[in-house]
C-alpha cells in the first residue's frame, strides 16, 4: 500500500543556522537568521525563537533588512525567488521569482527598487555572476523579477566573498587570487591579482572580503591568516595594501563596525579578534567561543556583535567584546557515530556533540537542552591527531543508568572504556559510577540494556558484543564495605560466543527473557535468566546489518537484515523463516509503543521508507525517494499526547513520531498536516496575534485562558465572544514599557474589570447597538482610544453583577492618560 501525497517529508531540526549571514533588526531587537528552508527570528534579549517564516520550498541562501523600511525583510532561496516578509508579524508580503538558483543576496540604500544576487551562469558549470534585480511594483503577491542587469563575471558563490563599499559606491569581489572592484558611477573595473605564496611560503588565496563604511578601503581575508587592507584602488597600479596577522589558519570571515573604526575577524580558532584603527598593535580577543566562526554580523545601533559558528552556534556579543547570549541548535559534529537514542526522561534525541560530549538536543524548540562530557579529557585543534572518540550510547528503561563507550585507536594499539553512569536527582545530572578499561580485546560492536521497568536495578542487565568474538553481560553488584564510596557497581557476569565468529549486534526481547545477538552470517537467541543457547538462524545468507524483536501482539517474531539485501522475519515459536523481502534495507527501528517496525532502504541513490507489522508480509506503508542524502540513523520518539490521525494508512505515526538524521546531519521527520498546522503549543504561543513577550506571567495568564475556554462551553454566544477576543486593557498591560505605565492602583482595576463576565441577560443585538452608539460618538478620535472606550463601558455593566461602580473617565483624562503612555522614555535605559 503505497503512502498518500499527504504524508510529507519535512525539515525539524539541524539546519545549519551558519548557511548566510544573519543580520539584526533596526532596534537590534532581533536577530534573523537562515536555517534551511526556513528564516529564524530570535529574540536578542532572551534567545527564544519569536517567529519561524516559511515559504521557501528550497534552501534560503541570504536574508537582508529592506533598506526603506526597517521592519521588512527580503529573502533568497535556491529556489529562485526573493521573498518580502513582515518580519514582526510573519506575515510574507510579495514573492518575486527570478527563475535562476540565488546564492547571495545584498541591498543598498542607494536603491530604491533593485537588490543584487549571485546566480549561475547559464551554461557554464561552477561559474557565478553578480546581477541587480528590479523588483517590480506591480500588484499581486506573486510576481516575476525577470529584468536584470549584469555586474560582474566569475564571482565565488560564497557571500563572504562580494561586499559593498561607502554607501554602494563601488562593489569588491574576491575570488581563488584575484580581487576585482567595479565602481557604479564611473563603470570602471580594476583587477588585483597576488601570486599563489609569497617568499615565506604564506598562501594568499582569497577568502573573504570587507568594505569600510566611511572611506575608500578594503579588507581581505587570506587562507594563511593574514588580513590586507588595500586602499588607493581606484587606480590598477598605484595601489597598496597593509597587512595584519593573528590567525594561524584561514580567515573565516571579517566586518567593519558600523562607524568603521574598528575591524572584525574570525576563523577556526573560535576566537574573535577586534582590529582597532587598522592597526596590527591594538587589538582584543574573545577567545573559546566554542568551535570556527563563519560569519560575524554587526548590528545597525553598533551595540551588538553576532557569530555564527560551524557546530549551528549563534553567540550574541556586546561591542565591548563581553560575552551575552548563546543560541545553539543541534550541534553539527564531526561524525555522528551514537547513532540517534532516546532519553526517556526528557524525551530528547541524544548523539554525539562537541568532541567527546554527548548532546541533548530538545525537538521540540530546536535547541540543545545541555551537554554531557564523556570524555573529560581537552580536545586539541590539529588535523591527523589520533583522540578519544565517543561511539556507542545506551540509556536504561527509565534513563537511571546511561552507558558510554569512548575508544582511541593508535595503531598498532587500542584504548577501550566502558562508563556506566547514574542520574542524580539531586543535582539533576548524570554521575560517573563505574569505568571498565579494555572491557573487550577488539571494538565495541553494539550496546543495549534489558528493558524492564519494574524493579530496575534488581533486573537491570547491560550487553555489550565486540569484535573479539564474545558477547559480555554486566550486572550491579552491591558493596558490602562501609567505607566505600558508592554502594552500587558493575561487574561482568557472563561471557558468550558462538564458533568464534565476530558479535555485530545485539538486543533484546520486549519481556527480556530472551537475548539475540547476531555473529556474522548467524543469529542466536539466548535465555537471559540461565544464558543457554535456545536456537539459531542463519537463512538467507548474508552478515546480519541489524536485528530486532517484535512487541506487543507480534513478540513472536524476530526481524533481521542482511547486507546482501534481505530483510527477514522468524518466528520463535516454530524456529523458522516466517517471511523474507529483497530489500537493501541499512536501518531497522521498532517504534516502542506499537507493533510497526520501520525500515529505511538505500538503492541507486535513493532512500525508501517501509513501515510494517511483523506479522504481516505486506507493508503497511511506502514512501519513495525520502531526501536526496543518504539516511544515517532513525528514532521513534514518544509523543506525549497521541497524535489525531486522519487516515488508517498513518497510524503507525498516531503513538510515537520517527525522526532520521542525513549524512548532512539534517533532522528529518514525517507529517500529514500542513505547516500551519504542525506549529508546536510553543510556537503558537510565541506567533499570537498581539506577539506577546515570553515572560512567566503572559504564560501564564495563556495557560488560564485556554482553560477558560475549555471549561465555558455552556456560555451563550455572546460570552464565548467576549472571551475569544483580545482585551485593551490585557494589550496595553503587557506591551507598554515598564517605566511608561502608570501606578498600579490606576491599573488594577481596569485588568480585573476585564476580566469579568458581562450580564448573561444581554443579548448579542444590545452589544453590537452599544459598540456602534461609542464609535458614532468618538468618530474623531482614534481606533486605540475607541477600544479602550469599549472596554470601560463593558467593564462597567460587568461590575453591575457585583453590586459595585466604576467612575468613567473624562475625555480630558483619556487624552492625558494617552499622552503619558505615548511618551518617548527610552533613554532610561541607558542608565
Amino acid at each position: 500500500m503505497v503512502a498518500a501525497a499527504g504524508l510529507r517529508v519535512v525539515r525539524c531540526g539541524g539546519s545549519p543556522l551558519h548557511g548566510a549571514r544573519a543580520v539584526f533588526s533596526a532596534d537590534a531587537r532581533f536577530l534573523l537568521c537562515t536555517a534551511g528552508d526556513f528564516v529564524k527570528v530570535y529574540s536578542a534579549a532572551t534567545e527564544e525563537l519569536v517567529r519561524l517564516l516559511r515559504g521557501h520550498s528550497g534552501l534560503v541562501t541570504g536574508v537582508r533588512l529592506n533598506p526603506h523600511n526597517r521592519l521588512q525583510l527580503y529573502s533568497c532561496s535556491l529556489d529562485g525567488s526573493i521573498k518580502l516578509w513582515d518580519f514582526t508579524d510573519g506575515i510574507l508580503i510579495k514573492t518575486f521569482t527570478v527563475g535562476y538558483k540565488l546564492l547571495a543576496l545584498y541591498a543598498l540604500d542607494s536603491c530604491e527598487d533593485s537588490v543584487f544576487v549571485i546566480i549561475p551562469k547559464r551554461g557554464e558549470r561552477d561559474t557565478f555572476q553578480l546581477v541587480s534585480v528590479k523588483l517590480t511594483k506591480t500588484a499581486g503577491q506573486d510576481v516575476e523579477a525577470k529584468e536584470f542587469s549584469v555586474v560582474l563575471e566569475g564571482v565565488d558563490a560564497s557571500p563572504k566573498c562580494t561586499a559593498f563599499g561607502r554607501e554602494g559606491e563601488y562593489v569588491a569581489s574576491v575570488k581563488n587570487l584575484h580581487l576585482q572592484v567595479y565602481f557604479f558611477k564611473r563603470k570602471q573595473l580594476n583587477r588585483f591579482s597576488l601570486r599563489a605564496t609569497n617568499a615565506k611560503g604564506g598562501n594568499n588565496l582569497f577568502t573573504c572580503v570587507a568594505c569600510h563604511p566611511k572611506e575608500d578601503c578594503i579588507a581581505t581575508g587570506h587562507a594563511d591568516g593574514k588580513i590586507r587592507l588595500w586602499r588607493n584602488f581606484y587606480h590598477n597600479k598605484e595601489y597598496v595594501f597593509s597587512t595584519l596577522h593573528w590567525h594561524h589558519d584561514r580567515v573565516m570571515d571579517l566586518s567593519f563596525s558600523v562607524e568603521g573604526t574598528s575591524l572584525l575577524s574570525g576563523g577556526v580558532e573560535a576566537v574573535l579578534v577586534q582590529w582597532h584603527n587598522g592597526s596590527d598593535c591594538k587589538k582584543d580577543f574573545l577567545p573559546r567561543l566554542g568551535s570556527a566562526i563563519e560569519y560575524i554580523s554587526v548590528s545597525s545601533d553598533g551595540t551588538l556583535y553576532c557569530t555564527l559558528h560551524t557546530d549551528n552556534r549563534i553567540t550574541i556579543i556586546n561591542s565591548n567584546l563581553r560575552f551575552s547570549k548563546s543560541i545553539q541548535g543541534l550541534i553539527r559534529a564531526r561524525d555522528v557515530k551514537t547513532g540517534l537514542v532516546v532519553d526517556p526522561r526528557t524525551k530528547a534525541l541524544v548523539l554525539n556533540g562537541e568532541a567527546g560530549h554527548l548532546q541533548f538536543y530538545c525537538l521540540q524548540s530546536d535547541k540543545q537542552l545541555y551537554s554531557l562530557d564523556i570524555v573529560q579529557q581537552e580536545y586539541i585543534q590539529q588535523e591527523g591527531l589520533n583522540q578519544t572518540d565517543l561511539v556507542k550510547v545506551a540509556f536504561s528503561a527509565q534513563g537511571k543508568w546511561l552507558a558510554t563507550v569512548e575508544e582511541r585507536e593508535e595503531e598498532p594499539d587500542l584504548e577501550l572504556h566502558l562508563k556506566l553512569w547514574f542520574f542524580d536527582e539531586e543535582t539533576q545530572s548524570f554521575k560517573l559510577n563505574t569505568q571498565i578499561s579494555m572491557p573487550h580485546d577488539d571494538h565495541i560492536t553494539a550496546m543495549c540494556f534489558r528493558d524492564m521497568d519494574e524493579l530496575e536495578d534488581d533486573s537491570l542487565i547491560l550487553v555489550t558484543a565486540g569484535k573479539d568474538c564474545l558477547f559480555k553481560v554486566w550486572v550491579i553488584l552491591e558493596d558490602t564495605d562501609p567505607e566505600a564510596q558508592q554502594s552500587l557497581s558493575w561487574s561482568c557476569d557472563f561471557v558468550g560466543s558462538y564458533h568464534n565468529y565476530q558479535a555485530t549486534n545485539c538486543c533484546f526481547s520486549e519481556d527480556g527473557s530472551l537475548l539475540a545477538v547476531s555473529f556474522e552470517e548467524t543469529v542466536t537467541v539466548w535465555d537471559s535468566s540461565t544464558w543457554d543457547l535456545k536456537c539459531t538462524f542463519c537463512h538467507p545468507p548474508g552478515k546480519i546489518r541489524d536485528i530486532c524483536f517484535g512487541r506487543l501482539t507480534c513478540s513472536k517474531y524476530l526481524i533481521g537484515a542482511t547486507d546482501h539485501g534481505f530483510l527477514c522475519c522468524w518466528n520463535l515459536l516454530s524456529c523458522a523463516l516466517e517471511w523474507s523481502a529483497h530489500l537493501n534495507i541499512v536501518i531497522l527501528q521498532p517504534d516502542p509503543l506499537s507493533e510497526h517496525i520501520a525500515a529505511v532502504s538505500w538503492l541507486s541513490k535513493e532512500s525508501s521508507l517501509f513501515v510494517f507489522k511483523p506479522n504481516e508480509s505486506r507493508p503497511i506503508c511506502i514512501q519513495r525517494n525520502l531526501c536526496q542524502e543518504k539516511i544515517q540513523f532513525a528514532a521513534f520518539v514518544p509523543r506525549d499526547v497521541p497524535e489525531t490521525v486522519g487516515s488508517e494508512k498513518y497510524a503507525w505515526l498516531r503513538r510515537s513520531q520517527l525522526y532520521f538524521l542525513t549524512d548532512a546531519q539534517e533532522l528529518m521527520t514525517f507529517s500529514t498536516k500542513s505547516p500551519e498546522e504542525r506549529l508546536t503549543v510553543s510556537s503558537k504561543q510565541l506567533a499570537v496575534e498581539e506577539s506577546l513577550p515570553v515572560t512567566p506571567f503572559s504564560l501564564l495568564l495563556g495557560k488560564h485562558r485556554h482553560q477558560q475556554s475549555q471549561g465555558d462551553i455552556d456560555l451563550t454566544k455572546v460570552v464565548r465572544n467576549h472571551h475569544e477576543q483580545d482585551s485593551p486593557a490585557v494589550k496595553e498591560l503587557l506591551h507598554t514599557p515598564a517605566h511608561v505605565l502608570p501606578s498600579a492602583s490606576f491599573l488594577c482595576p481596569i485588568f480585573i474589570n476585564s476580566l469579568l463576565i458581562s450580564k448573561e441577560k444581554e443579548s448579542a443585538e444590545e452589544v453590537a447597538d452599544e459598540v456602534e452608539m461609542e464609535s458614532e460618538e468618538a468618530e474623531e478620535d482614534s481606533d486605540e482610544e475607541k477600544d479602550v472606550t469599549e472596554m470601560e463601558q463593558e467593564n462597567i455593566k460587568s461590575m453591575d453583577l457585583l453590586g459595585e461602580t466604576t467612575c468613567k473617565l473624562s475625555k480630558a483624562e483619556e487624552k492625558e492618560l494617552r499622552k503619558v503612555r505615548k511618551m518617548d522614555y527610552s533613554w532610561i535605559s541607558a542608565f
